[in-house]
């Protein structure tokens, strides 16, 4: 347990510093040696974070986890089973390494592959072992039923649809909690389509390219800057 603790308490700043180390610490490799192959990577890559974000949209925009940890230690103050945790019990740390593995795809490297994905599965893991004894302890007989209708990992579909449309989705909170995801990880994509460039059989990156890139990057981060200054003027909704 001390591990998936630890690792809870230090996860805002070890996750980052981890992930950037590995990704431009190291060289990306580019796909059969083609630009045009590894344009296809890139863009399954892309398409992997992408679930990943959908899938952390609706998690919370149906119903909300409250048992994100308090002083950075593990803790709720009730046990949410309903929206896509009736589905999987870790939807959002699922949904994180989906994340993490569409930035490895778009890399393409050796460190992110054999490194940074097995790091992040590990680190994840020891905080869900961290959670499930502290959930436990709390909640009992009721956590253990709920541990034996959902899996752990993989959702499981069945009723699925019924979740989303009994289930009333709050656009308002996802804009409150999630805006500065989305952010986080295009940013990175942007800036590795930059860094490929540089990796042996890569052609220099054009001057269209980089601009279109930059552009991209300007408009997301104007993006972020609008629904920042909202919530934080309350235009939002509180919560």
């Amino acid at each position: 347990m001390r591990a998936g603790n630890w690792t809870f308490r230090t996860r805002d700043a070890l996750f980052p510093i981890v992930l950037l180390a590995l990704a431009f610490g190291t060289r990306p490799r580019i796909a059969a040696g083609s630009m045009r192959c590894d344009h296809l990577v890139d863009a399954a890559g892309v398409l992997v974070s992408l679930i990943g974000q959908v899938l952390r949209v609706l998690v919370i925009g149906l119903v909300y986890i409250t048992r994100g940890g308090q002083n950075r230690q593990v803790w709720a103050n009730s046990l949410v089973d309903g929206g896509v945790f009736r589905h999987s019990r870790n939807p959002l740390y699922l949904a994180n390494l989906l994340l993490v593995l569409g930035l490895a795809i778009v890399h393409n490297g050796w460190a992110m592959y054999l490194i940074a994905l097995p790091f992040f599965f590990v680190a994840y893991s020891c905080v869900v072992m961290a959670e499930e004894h502290y959930l436990l302890g709390r909640f009992g007989d009721s956590y253990t039923s709920y541990c034996e209708r959902v899996p752990r990992w993989i959702p499981v579909f069945r009723g699925f649809s019924a979740t989303l449309t009994g289930t009333s989705f709050d656009g308002l909170k996802v804009l409150r909690k999630e805006y500065g995801t989305p952010v986080a990880w295009v940013s990175g994509v942007l800036l590795l389509l930059i860094w490929e460039h540089s990796a042996p059989g890569a052609t220099p990156i054009g001057d269209r390219e980089l601009s279109g890139i930059v552009t991209f990057w300007v408009g997301l981060l104007i993006a972020y800057v609008t629904v920042r200054t909202l919530k934080l003027r309350g235009r939002l909704g509180i919560g």
